[in-house]
């Protein structure tokens, strides 16, 4: 990753420091280190673009550490930020399941949050995935 930052050389497969990031913040919640958690999404939020696919998985795993140190609000405004950033027909299966995933840590918690409900509602409304027939703009075409 050094010798080649931008990821443009031949042979370079895309895993950069964000996506590294995002992996020890999702092992870090997994292992219940929620500072750990919220430190790793910050920084691979930090190093993407916002509304590209890596910045939402960055800012949904945040949402989750902040679900789990008992914010829900602050959790379902990051969420509600990643459905604001990406039109619904865009957003992959991966935050898909990021976002329902984090629906279910809130209403385990057992709040009322307006945030959480209007979540919530959102995330039942997303219209159902359809193949595209075309490639990715992704360096992986995936």
């Amino acid at each position: 990753m050094a010798a080649d930052p931008d990821g443009s050389q031949p042979g370079r497969f895309g895993f950069d420091g964000a996506e590294l990031h995002l992996h020890i913040a999702e092992a870090s919640l997994l292992l219940g280190d929620r500072p750990s958690a919220r430190e790793h999404a910050e920084e691979s939020r930090a190093e993407t673009r916002t509304g590209r696919p890596s910045w939402a998985a960055a800012t949904l795993t945040l949402a989750q550490a902040e679900a789990a140190r008992g914010r829900a609000s602050d959790a379902a405004a990051l969420a509600h930020a990643v459905l604001d950033a990406i039109p619904a027909a865009a957003l992959r299966q991966t935050s898909r399941l990021r976002l329902r995933s984090l629906d279910q840590d809130l209403a385990r918690t057992g709040t009322a949050a307006a945030e959480a409900r209007s979540l919530a509602e959102r995330i039942r409304a997303l219209p159902q995935l359809m193949p595209v027939g075309r490639i990715s703009d992704e360096p992986n075409g995936h």
